[in-house]
């Protein structure tokens, strides 16, 4: 579990790359029709922050990495100008899959045929 000084320094982190993504002028980052920043998981010695994405729409998934990865040295320099840490994490991005996880459980849910409650309390004999 992460100390409360880092988890206040990732949320910083995700606020301010949150903001500064939508900056990126690169198309390969600006293909979904909405990337969020879910999380971000920054090392004890501040030198590399882990940051997961969720996307939604069709998004080819190596071409924005590859658009993340080209672009993070100005992320990163951004980051260092807007927060004041004693080292600016270098940036690794990873892609978070666990809304599209959660809707295709509820979508299995959905489709199970259970019968309802008939709300009644008969004993069974």
């Amino acid at each position: 579990m992460a100390s409360n000084h880092i988890q206040r320094i990732n949320e910083d982190i995700r606020m301010c790359l949150s903001e500064k993504l939508r900056q990126v002028k690169d198309p390969r980052v600006n293909q979904g029709e909405l990337i969020s920043i879910v999380r971000a998981d920054t090392t004890g010695d501040l030198r590399y922050c882990k940051v997961y994405l969720s996307t939604l729409g069709d998004v080819n998934e190596k071409e924005l990495k590859k658009g993340l990865r080209s672009c993070s040295g100005w992320l990163r320099h951004e980051l260092g100008s807007s927060l004041s840490l004693r080292y600016t994490p270098e940036l690794i991005f990873e892609l978070d899959r666990s809304i599209e996880h959660g809707a295709r459980i509820n979508e299995m849910i959905a489709r199970l045929d259970i019968p309802s409650d008939s709300g009644g309390s008969e004993e069974e004999t």
